[in-house]
């Protein structure tokens, strides 16, 4: 075996062996083999999904200025106008007809990236019907939180005009945490089957693991992940009493015990380092921004735009072009961010598990299943990746001081073997 710091690819079909559970359980590829075919997949499966990025974006502000130049946000706030008086009558049917608007116009972009991209490259499983479904539920989930916040805005703008951005910030964090609460007990249940694992022997294993990194949960899960997608994930999900390891079905089914011992170790590094509230911390600070900055606009827009007042719905395209700039050009430092704390949370998870080889397998099949650029371009990484490359956190694992041998001393091992 080489012993260097890079990546090692391999040509051709990957050699079948067995994984930890099961009888004779399928492994695409050995424990250091990055699929050289399923590489150039990745690459141009990540340019497509980014190009899609960069034009949903476009589409979404040349909408918002296409719905304010053209007038008729003006002319459907009138109209609404004279069917009822009441303000949240108006400031809500106004929110849902903009946002069935929106959908309709992104809606071929929502197929192609949703539907027909993960197909062509093998990593959906879905059904048309069973995509319409979720995609049902997902807008009339996402019509109602959107519902709920716009009214909750439009309220402080009409009651608090100088201060409303900042309790508009505040709500929309105390929202962020409830929805997190709540998740495995009302959200998720929607779109996925929750469902004890069943198996005692990696319940007790995966609890003990939780109770090393002081994280209360309410049991482990397994989620059938493969009735929409063949990429493999687990999660700590919840908060407090909702707390509990979740595990999808293609991870339980094709990882080992020890493989599935360290992506949890990874998790746990994100309870222990406190990186769900960090992360919310640092989204507010964001949205907060963004909201100045709408409340600033707004206030021009009064003048310039002829808007009855900062609390004159016509203005919303406006609030969410302000909104919607914030969070493309602060997106780079947020995955900056999250970048460092999941580099934070991989050195927690080999320093729990002590497992370095173990933890290069998991990135290396991860890389293959679920289709990620392992090395990306620099640019592009700095970008838009939310965590470290593949092949950065493969090389941080082969240099990792396990106790008993420098990465040097385990080189000199496997040369030896």
């Amino acid at each position: 075996m080489r012993c260097n710091q890079e990546a090692v690819y391999r040509q051709g079909e990957g050699a079948v062996g067995e994984a930890g559970r099961g009888p004779a359980v399928g492994r695409l590829l050995g424990s250091d083999e990055i699929d050289r075919k399923r590489q150039e997949e990745a690459r141009a499966f990540a340019g497509q999904r980014h190009r899609l990025l960069l034009l949903e974006m476009v589409l979404g502000g040349a909408f918002a200025v296409l719905v304010l130049a053209s007038g008729l946000s003006q002319r459907l706030s009138e109209w609404l106008g004279t069917w009822s008086t009441e303000r949240y009558l108006l400031v809500g049917g106004y929110a849902l007809i903009l946002m069935a608007l929106y959908g309709l116009v992104t809606a071929p972009l929502a197929y192609y990236g949703g539907f027909r991209l993960p197909h062509r490259y093998g990593l959906s499983t879905q059904t048309m019907g069973a995509w319409l479904v979720d995609q049902a539920k997902g807008a009339l989930l996402g019509w109602a939180l959107g519902l709920v916040v716009v009214e909750v805005i439009y309220w402080l703008l009409r009651v608090m005009p100088e201060v409303w951005w900042v309790v508009a910030g505040v709500f929309l964090l105390g929202l962020n945490v409830a929805l997190t609460a709540v998740a495995p007990v009302l959200l998720v249940p929607l779109f996925y089957k929750l469902m004890p694992l069943g198996d005692e022997e990696m319940e007790a294993r995966l609890t003990n693991l939780a109770e090393r990194a002081e994280a209360r949960v309410r049991g482990v899960f397994s989620i059938n992940l493969s009735s929409r997608s063949r990429a493999a994930n687990a999660m700590l999900m919840g908060l407090g009493k909702t707390r509990r390891i979740v595990l999808g079905d293609t991870l339980y089914e094709d990882f080992t015990d020890d493989e599935i011992e360290v992506i949890l170790a990874h998790e746990l590094g994100h309870h222990v380092a406190r990186d769900l509230w960090w992360g919310l911390a640092f989204q507010s600070v964001v949205t907060l921004g963004g909201l100045y900055a709408a409340h600033l606009v707004l206030g021009w827009g009064v003048d310039a735009m002829g808007l009855g007042g900062l609390d004159d719905v016509a203005g919303l395209p406006l609030l969410a072009l302000v909104m919607g700039a914030v969070l493309a050009v602060t997106m780079p430092l947020g995955n900056g961010f999250s970048r460092w704390r999941e580099g934070l949370a991989d050195e927690y998870a080999l320093r729990l598990t002590r497992k370095p080889q173990v933890f290069v397998s998991v990135m290396v099949r991860l890389a293959n299943q679920n289709l990620a650029d392992v090395d990306p371009e620099r640019w592009v990484e700095l970008l838009l990746h939310s965590h470290p490359a593949i092949g950065k956190r493969i090389r941080r694992a082969r240099g990792f001081d396990a106790g008993d041998g420098s990465a040097e001393a385990t080189c000199t091992r496997e040369k030896g073997h």
